[in-house]
């Protein structure tokens, strides 16, 4: 009966905020553990990530009985499907939110300061991760495609931290290590961002039926 489908559709949503809940948190975490350079919470981080991968496993099984058992078509079917797709790039938001951690974790960041503007750009991927998600549960257009146009900040704070960081491999005191470490850093913020724009797209999928790649 539609009723019971749409109370599934319901829970379907209800579980993909929690999921996203929980991406929001990690990347949190991680980011909170390399502002101040907290290696004992960078390694706490990574208790947060089999609870994802549950959860990812926990929605892949909730869509597939859908799609079985209710056999819905048209636009029932895009969000169906859009949700197997978003939680794939949410589930690898999540682990390089750990690899960020894991680089963290291991130290060599806590030996100098760059004022690299990590911040910023944590805060970008996060609002853009928790926009995404709201976007897909209220089957909102135009809230994902500010997600999709938000990237382009992203994109300029990477830009700005490799700028930064090529500046600094000039000194003759710097640290090698620790550049390649903030770098590799800056690049899994970089992707987190990318992966959030894959979420959104699929967003629009959902609504429009039209999927583009995007970047």
């Amino acid at each position: 009966m539609r009723s019971d489908f749409d109370e599934q559709l319901l829970h379907l949503s209800r579980e993909m905020v929690r999921m996203g809940m929980l991406c929001e948190q990690v990347i949190s975490q991680a980011s909170e553990a390399l502002l101040k350079r907290d290696a004992g919470r960078a390694r706490r981080v990574k208790e947060l990530l089999p609870g994802i991968n549950r959860k990812e496993r926990e929605i892949e099984n909730l869509c597939f009985c859908l799609i079985l058992r209710q056999q819905p078509v048209a636009k029932d079917l895009r969000v169906v499907s859009a949700a197997l797709k978003m939680v794939t790039d949410m589930e690898r938001i999540a682990d390089q939110s750990g690899d960020i951690a894991e680089i963290v974790s291991m130290g060599a960041v806590t030996q100098r300061d760059f004022a690299l503007p990590f911040r910023a750009m944590a805060e970008h991927v996060i609002q853009m991760v928790n926009e995404s998600v709201d976007a897909f549960v209220k089957a909102d257009p135009e809230m994902a495609q500010a997600v999709i146009d938000r990237d382009d900040a992203v994109d300029a704070d990477f830009s700005r931290i490799k700028t930064m960081l090529a500046k600094e491999m000039k000194r003759s005191d710097v640290n090698g290590e620790a550049v390649l470490d903030f770098l590799m850093i800056a690049k899994y913020f970089e992707r987190i961002g990318d992966h959030a724009v894959n979420v959104a797209a699929w967003v629009l999928f959902s609504i429009t039926g039209n999927h583009e790649r995007v970047g």
